[in-house]
């Protein structure tokens, strides 16, 4: 099974997450969608990540992939709740995660501060930093404060809703944005207890090795880090938009 995509993205790590969970083994191609190659384009038509490729089945949407996993892998750790109700809920939350804190976390923050300025090499949009930090942010978590649970995780053991919202909470802070736990003390807490999580505990010091390195350096230090990189790659050296790109 391969996986392609950055370990610093939020889509990407859920789904690494949900592997882990699973205990699957796979190897990444982890680049950015910008450097994503021609080969890399006609798998993935909007140029979004992550990718799977399992053989002949091409996946190309985090949710699509996650179902799949589920799906193909019943036995070990579904990462569905077990009543319809409570699968619907958990749907529902993914769903939220993917949109909308996707736009405020990673088009309204992360992007700005961190990627637009790294590809582009232009800064970010300070109107939309100031109002995601201001506006939209404090929605989105006060929401989330009466939907998380002050305990555990959502429905028993970690899940793929547990999994689908604390994902966005490291690109926060890679974009120097901290929960204030005085104000959102149970979100705090959730996202604290679900990124100290081995499925997510194990990716973090790739990621450190994504974010600390320059593109020609990355792939070696990525292996020496013990990172199962892929033998060839769909990256390349100068970026281009895609379909979606704000």
């Amino acid at each position: 099974m391969k996986i392609v995509g950055s370990y610093v993205s939020p889509y990407v790590r859920k789904v690494l997450a949900c592997l882990g969970l699973k205990g699957l083994d796979y190897e990444i191609d982890p680049i950015t969608p910008f450097y994503g190659n021609d080969a890399f384009a006609k798998l993935s038509p909007l140029r979004r990540i992550p990718v799977l490729i399992e053989g002949d089945l091409v996946l190309t949407d985090s949710s699509v992939i996650c179902a799949w996993l589920d799906e193909a892998y019943p036995d070990v750790h579904p990462l569905l709740p077990a009543s319809p109700e409570d699968r619907a809920r958990a749907r529902w939350l993914e769903e939220f995660a993917d949109t909308r804190m996707g736009d405020v976390f990673i088009w309204g923050l992360f992007y700005q501060r961190r990627v637009h300025p790294a590809v582009w090499g232009e800064p970010g949009d300070e109107a939309r930093i100031e109002r995601t930090l201001a506006e939209d942010m404090p929605r989105l978590l006060a929401y989330l404060e009466n939907e998380l649970p002050k305990d555990g995780f959502l429905f028993g053991d970690i899940g793929l809703a547990d999994i689908a919202i604390a994902t966005f909470f490291p690109n926060g802070r890679y974009a120097g944005f901290e929960i204030d736990a005085g104000r959102w003390p149970v979100t705090a807490a959730f996202v604290a207890r679900a990124l100290a999580h081995s499925a997510f505990a194990r990716l973090a010091p790739f990621e450190a090795v994504q974010l600390s390195t320059d593109a020609k350096g990355r792939r070696a230090a990525l292996i020496e880090a013990g990172a199962p990189l892929s033998e060839e790659t769909m990256g390349m050296k100068a970026p281009r938009p895609g379909v979606m790109t704000l």
